[in-house]
């Protein structure tokens, strides 16, 4: 252990292997420190950053039925719905008066919808002059089966339709025996990556996430970062990392038990360390509320994340923390940090 502790504070990669032994049997708060350590030497000024935007769900209709999603309605169900482009306009408009510098647009896996009526969407919202920050990879793949084009082809659409960049959505864990279990009917880890790689090489700029905490092993979770570490370092795509923990209410984990704060602090610090060609480490509040999220500030994390005007997915899951921007102003200056408002690609506004 104590050779992998003076790695990363000689600023070395540490292999799977050891990072495996730090998740697993390194003492909490060294942990945290080594996290803390590799935070400043991104980020030596004691800025904490988070973006003004709103989580729009352009429906909730999707057929890939994931076992841990608490929010999708199966195409039958009459209770699914597509929102209309004045509800688009109005959630748009909100935002921006708001002070909202994007959207985070996202939806279910619709069976019906051709790629052109997602091209008519972009051009619309495009049209509210507004950072559309929007469509997972499972999405991606999925207008890509659709419509018979290839992934490239439907990036290019996307993009000229007015894609502006892409969220790290639908990872969960990057491992296809978690996929296959949990969610058989959506994108292989091979095909994340793929839509990922392209986005970069197209000139997008993405983040990435991973859903831990549900049927996953650390094992699991250390080939998920080894993916994005690897992706990185072959085009330098990723803005951010966002780790968060399965909520496991109203889904068909419901048995599971919640990854607890502590759980979720290792897991973030671990992030921090073995990432060390990712500049910014998300925290999450809207799952693990302002006090954790707050303590995360010094286990790795140096991005507060949205404000997140709306939010419906974890909400669905019955995790309904809110935060206002003056409170997550308030919550970093209380931790001893200065917060700035930021776009997408981590430029301050």
């Amino acid at each position: 252990m104590k050779e992998i502790i003076n790695k990363v504070r000689n600023a070395e990669r540490i292999s799977p292997e050891e990072g495996l032994e730090l998740l697993e049997k390194a003492d909490f708060y060294q942990l945290g420190m080594l996290a803390d350590t590799v935070r400043k030497r991104f980020h030596p000024e004691p800025v904490v950053t988070y973006v003004n935007d709103r989580n729009i769900n352009y429906t909730d209709i999707c057929i890939s039925a994931c076992k841990f999603c608490a929010f999708y309605k199966a195409p039958e169900d009459p209770d699914g719905s597509v929102l209309t482009f004045t509800e688009l306009k109005n959630k748009i408009e909100e935002t921006k008066q708001l002070g909202g510098t994007q959207i985070l647009f996202q939806g279910g896996l619709h069976p019906d919808k051709p790629l052109e009526f997602y091209e008519e969407m972009l051009s619309f919202i495009k049209g509210c002059d507004i950072h559309i920050h929007g469509f997972s990879p499972p999405e991606v793949c999925h207008f890509a089966n659709l419509s018979g084009l290839s992934v490239q082809e439907v990036l290019s659409r996307l993009i000229a339709a007015g894609l502006d960049s892409i969220p790290g959505g639908g990872a969960e864990i990057l491992t296809d025996r978690v996929r296959n279990e949990a969610a058989p009917r959506k994108c292989s880890a091979d095909e994340w990556i793929n839509v990922m790689e392209e986005a970069h090489n197209q000139g997008l700029r993405t983040t990435a996430t991973m859903m831990f905490g549900h049927i996953e092993t650390f094992e699991e979770r250390i080939e998920h970062l080894c993916r994005v570490r690897d992706l990185q370092d072959r085009t330098c795509g990723f803005t951010a990392f966002i780790p968060w923990p399965f909520q496991p209410d109203n889904t068909v984990y419901s048995h599971l038990p919640k990854t607890t704060g502590f759980g979720y602090l290792r897991m973030l610090a671990l992030s921090r360390i073995f990432l060390d060609n990712v500049d910014n480490i998300q925290a999450s509040w809207v799952t693990q509320g302002p006090k954790i999220a707050q303590v995360s500030l010094f286990f790795g994390a140096n991005d507060f994340g949205s404000t997140m005007i709306e939010e419906n997915v974890v909400a669905a899951a019955g995790v309904s923390f809110r935060l206002s921007e003056k409170e997550i102003c308030s919550l970093v200056e209380g931790a001893g940090f200065t917060p700035r408002q930021r776009i997408m690609d981590y430029t301050l506004v």
